[in-house]
């Protein structure tokens, strides 16, 4: 009887996280409008804001593959608009790849979710290697990215608005936003089963793909690449000069208005507050990552990557480890540092995902 209060006060506790964090969500919204879609044009000149221009990403390119003759063709390509909120930035551009005259009739699904400073294009040899094995694959633009940028800062910019206005979020919860009417709209396609869904990304993308597995019960399969972190942690342990190293304009930025010489914990506390509220605290690692029991997690990360320490999910890990278990599912959850590694994505780590998905999607 205890087991089974301890698994009821688990659930009740990630019930409670997700309402919190969709009131938060959708405090900070334009009008609300009813999901719409729009018909898009592939795109032929991308938008990277990364200096310099991206070409190509070996470890993506790792991803496994079947091997069909003349792959490009055997694909077929969707490019289209959905309409989330009411404004510029609620216009979702989405690229979806999968393969043609295919016999099954509900296949599952994997959203791909790039870094900062990309675009969905950037994300093309993942989404092809997903379709080849018989996956839609579907890629997007955050907020401020590709599509929805129309010059080399607007990231940048957004965030610094975001820090004097307090009124968008465009670091990582504007897009989850996106990511929940995403899921409405690919859970009603003739073509995907919609209970195999699943989600990843790198990076920031791997940030998007944790809140939006925690936020949405309905994304079946999550695994975020170098993007999980302690930010209460780093915050109280002085470990987060990476982090803010990444997106330093709007740290500056509040230095400055907090008549600072220097950022400090103070800063970059007031700067999560403002464009991320609750990110510090009680939608963090420790409380968000948790609430995605019992559907698989695997988390993935560079052994010494100083954006995401590994020292800072031991809270994390320790208390995913005891609530898979309670569940009767641990070997849904799983966490990979890889040795040795930074701040960056790994051929092993693609696999692993693919491994990953592969187990949990296609098995169901």
């Amino acid at each position: 009887m205890a087991d089974t209060a301890v698994g009821v006060d688990v659930a009740d506790d990630a019930q409670e996280m997700r309402r919190e964090f969709l009131r938060m969500l959708a405090s900070r919204r334009a009008a609300t409008v009813p999901l719409s879609v729009e018909p898009a044009k592939p795109v032929t000149e991308p938008m990277y804001q990364a200096h310099p221009i991206p070409t190509f990403c070996k470890a993506m390119a790792a991803c496994p593959r079947n091997n069909i003759p003349n792959l490009e063709s055997a694909l077929e390509e969707e490019n289209l608009y959905l309409t989330t909120e009411a404004g510029e930035q609620g216009l979702l551009p989405v690229l979806i790849l999968k393969l043609k005259d295919t016999k099954i009739k509900r296949r599952p699904a994997v959203v791909c979710l790039h870094s900062s400073y990309k675009c969905k294009e950037w994300l093309r040899p993942l989404l092809e290697a997903y379709a080849s094995r018989g996956y839609i694959a579907v890629g997007v633009d955050s907020r401020y990215h590709g599509e929805r940028a129309t010059y080399k800062t607007a990231y940048r910019d957004a965030l610094v608005s975001s820090w004097k206005t307090g009124q968008t979020m465009p670091f990582i919860f504007d897009t989850v936003w996106d990511l929940i009417k995403l899921m409405d709209y690919l859970s009603a396609r003739e073509d995907i089963n919609p209970s195999c869904i699943g989600i990843t990304g790198e990076s920031l993308g791997g940030m998007h793909a944790w809140f939006a597995a925690a936020a949405d019960p309905r994304y079946a399969v999550a695994v975020p690449i170098i993007g999980v972190q302690g930010f209460r942690w780093a915050i109280d342990n002085n470990k987060w000069h990476a982090r803010v190293a990444s997106i330093k304009d709007v740290f500056e930025e509040a230095r400055s208005n907090l008549g600072k010489s220097s950022i400090d914990a103070e800063v970059v506390q007031a700067v999560w507050d403002r464009i991320t509220p609750g990110l510090a605290d009680k939608f963090d690692a420790p409380f968000s990552v948790p609430s995605i029991a019992p559907r698989p997690l695997l988390i993935l990360n560079g052994g010494e990557d100083p954006r995401c320490p590994v020292e800072g999910l031991e809270a994390t890990c320790s208390r995913a480890v005891e609530v898979y278990s309670k569940a009767n599912v641990s070997e849904k959850f799983k966490f990979i540092a890889e040795p040795g590694v930074g701040h960056c994505i790994t051929p092993s780590m693609v696999k692993e995902a693919s491994d990953w998905f592969d187990k949990f999607l296609v098995a169901e």
